[in-house]
């Protein structure tokens, strides 16, 4: 906490006025917030961190092709059960995403392509409110996460249902 010199606890010294506990006052600029520059890197360095960590992934996703079998695990859950999981389908759609082609992306996975925008705008908003010194608060009503739980549920009940394999990979 900064306390400002009162002209009974400053004492005259080389660089301005000296507070009592030896500290010197520091002279206000136009715009500056009283933080050091190492402060704005370090809020920023968490998001651009996550950023770096996806796109590293999505080019690894890019340029080794799920489609040719042998480079990826199979979903457990389809191995064991044969039914597709909601994320069954997610590393094609993320590459045919990254190499541009959005109806692919779309075909093999809806829901993750969604994601895929959903990350886009969520990490902008945490970047902007990292720089401005806000944390990224995202406040959803419990209605709002059982409305996602349940769109997950029904998008996986239909994929796996003979009229709805439009939505299967």
């Amino acid at each position: 906490m900064t306390v400002c010199p009162t002209p009974d606890t400053a004492r005259p010294g080389p660089t301005g006025p000296s507070l009592e506990d030896g500290s010197r006052a520091t002279p206000a600029r136009p715009g500056w917030s009283g933080r050091p520059a190492g402060q704005r890197a370090r809020r920023l360095a968490t998001p651009i961190g996550i950023l770096a960590a996806v796109a590293g992934a999505f080019a690894y996703v890019g340029a080794v092709d799920p489609n040719e079998s042998g480079h990826y695990p199979v979903c457990p859950l389809l191995k064991l059960t044969g039914v597709l999981c909601p994320g069954c389908g997610g590393l094609r759609s993320a590459h045919a995403f990254i190499t541009g082609d959005l109806g692919a992306a779309l075909e093999a996975n809806a829901i993750a392509t969604a994601g895929y925008f959903l990350f886009a705008a969520v990490w902008v908003l945490w970047l902007v409110r990292a720089w401005r010194g806000q944390p990224l608060r995202i406040g959803l009503a419990p209605v709002w996460w059982w409305g996602v739980g349940a769109v997950l549920l029904i998008f996986t009940v239909v994929r796996n249902l003979p009229f709805g394999s439009a939505l299967a990979p």
